[in-house]
Formats: structure tokens, C-alpha cells, sequence
């Protein structure tokens, strides 16, 4: 089995690996270290301390901070425990009128605004988008999973969760 050093994972979070490459490294069995790796990466793209517990978005991860778990944004903004709904602490733009949901989806690709409205979801740390939801008009936000952590490191890793240091 193959095993791929931090600068092709960094390359492969990237996209900055050809094609032909990033398909061979995700049909192929991964590495038993893969996951530390790719932790490893990310813990040293931002400039907070807190162990990256497990990365839940291109810009947010579930970290450890004291004897909590929160989700919080690269910037550093915390929206509070993992197992509370982030987007309930982010800013939100509501495209809900034909002329705003057209910037997005042009001519005959718009929908009706009367069947469903784009969110998007904002840091209000770094005003980074963070997520974006289409839903029909009054319809409650979207929690999108509640990952069982215990489970994925105990069962699935093999090992503990990392505490803060």
C-alpha cells in the first residue's frame, strides 16, 4: 500500500494535484496515517492552538478547547458547541426575491422564490462564506450532522480523542 508524505495531502486538500494523481490517491486503500496527516495540515494552517478534533467544512472544524468541543472558523471566531447548530450563530443573507436568487442561478436555471430561498452563511469573524442552503421559505435551518466522535476515533481510529495541551 502506498503511503503519501504531508506535501502531496497538502497538494491534495489544495487541488494543486493533477488529476490523473488525485484519482490514484482516492480510489487507493488509504494510509493508516492519513487522517493524522491530514489534521496535521490543517492544525498548521491556522493561527489558533486548539486540536483540530475533525473538520466539518472547508473553513470550520470541531476542535477541543478546554473541556469543550466547539466549532470554530480558521479566523478563530467560536460559534460554540459542536453539538448545537453553528449556522444559528452565523451571519445569514437570505436571497429570497427573483433578482438576488438570479445572481446565482441565471435565466432558466432561477427558481420561484415562493418554493425556495438561497442562505448563505457567514463568519462574522472573518465574513468568510461559509455554507450555503436552499430551502423553501419558512423552512427551519439546516443542522447538517451531529458526528459521533467517540465513535470515529474509538472505532473507527483506533485510539483516543486528543485533549488541549
Amino acid at each position: 500500500m502506498a503511503s503519501y508524505d504531508k506535501t502531496e495531502i497538502a497538494d491534495l486538500i489544495d487541488g494543486s494535484m493533477p488529476w490523473p494523481s488525485t484519482r490514484a490517491i482516492m480510489s487507493a486503500h488509504k494510509d493508516d496515517d492519513r487522517f493524522d496527516k491530514y489534521l496535521s495540515i490543517l492544525q498548521e494552517r491556522v493561527p489558533w492552538h486548539h486540536p483540530i478534533l475533525l473538520p466539518i467544512g472547508e473553513h470550520l472544524y470541531i476542535v477541543q478547547s478546554g473541556e469543550n468541543r466547539i466549532v470554530k472558523c480558521d479566523c478563530g471566531h467560536e460559534f460554540g458547541s459542536y453539538q448545537d447548530n453553528w449556522k444559528n450563530q452565523a451571519l445569514i443573507r437570505v436571497r429570497g426575491d427573483r433578482e438576488s436568487i438570479a445572481e446565482i442561478y441565471p435565466g432558466r436555471y432561477t427558481c420561484d422564490p415562493e418554493w425556495m430561498e438561497l442562505r448563505e452563511f457567514i463568519c462574522p469573524g472573518c465574513v468568510t462564506l461559509l455554507e450555503v442552503e436552499a430551502a423553501p421559505p419558512g423552512f427551519p435551518i439546516v443542522f447538517d450532522f451531529l458526528p459521533d466522535l467517540e465513535g470515529f476515533y474509538e472505532d473507527w481510529l483506533g485510539k483516543s480523542l486528543p485533549q488541549e495541551a
